[in-house]
């Protein structure tokens, strides 16, 4: 079985999963209740499945999906204004063939790199609880087993540093307690792959001048070199 129909197999099972009640739940009533700005829009309401290059030798990993971004339009980092500045800044860093992601049909392709979740379901207040978590560990193992060209993994978000600090530790006996969250901070991993830390592209985090673009593309162009 070649890579994309592996992927295809994976990407099915992770949107049928009803495992997490409180998870189902919660995506449902967002997909029906809607924001009032999407009110006509039809969301997607299931798990969100990663997107981009299959052979990339990076990966984008986020904590989960969006209410109103994801959630709704059924692609990770799609349709908020976290994805608006994430895509300015991979086009900038030349990892996408656009600056924008509103929806499933815009044409957007990336560029060595792969963009996914720890958590395939988006959390009641971006909270998953440790058994949520660890449960769709086992979607995310899969994943990382068949990006076999995968060599960094950019955590965006401290939230998204630690889950992938947790994961490891679940899966790959990880034992240094030193993975302290950094924007660029670079840490070696049991299967020789490299963590990097990023600032979430979150609104609240580029208007505090936390991030901005410059600082952001920068950081994508470094791991660009690592790989």
């Amino acid at each position: 079985m070649n890579l994309s129909s592996q992927f295809s197999n994976l990407n099915k099972k992770i949107i049928a999963c009803k495992k997490c009640k409180r998870l189902k739940n919660f995506r449902e009533k967002i997909a029906k209740e809607k924001r009032k700005q999407y009110i006509n829009e039809k969301y997607w309401g299931k798990p969100i499945t990663g997107f981009g290059d299959l052979s990339g030798k990076i990966a984008l990993i986020g904590l989960a999906p969006a209410a109103h971004g994801g959630n709704r339009t059924g692609r990770v980092f799609t349709g908020d204004r976290s994805a608006e500045f994430l895509y300015k800044c991979l086009y900038k860093a030349k990892m996408s063939n656009q600056s924008t992601s509103e929806n499933k049909n815009d044409g957007l392709k990336l560029y060595n790199s792969y963009i996914t979740t720890a958590l395939k379901c988006v959390p009641p207040g971006d909270k998953p609880t440790y058994l949520e978590l660890k449960t769709c560990f086992d979607y995310f193992k899969e994943e990382i087993d068949l990006l076999k060209e995968l060599k960094v993994i950019i955590a965006l978000g401290k939230i998204a540093f630690d889950a992938c600090v947790q994961f490891y530790k679940e899966n790959y006996f990880l034992r240094n307690k030193d993975y302290v969250f950094g924007h660029g901070k670079k840490y070696h991993l049991p299967d020789k792959k490299i963590l990097v830390g990023c600032y979430h592209p979150s609104p609240r985090n580029v208007n505090t001048g936390r991030i901005d673009e410059k600082k952001m593309t920068y950081l994508f162009k470094k791991v660009l070199k690592l790989t």
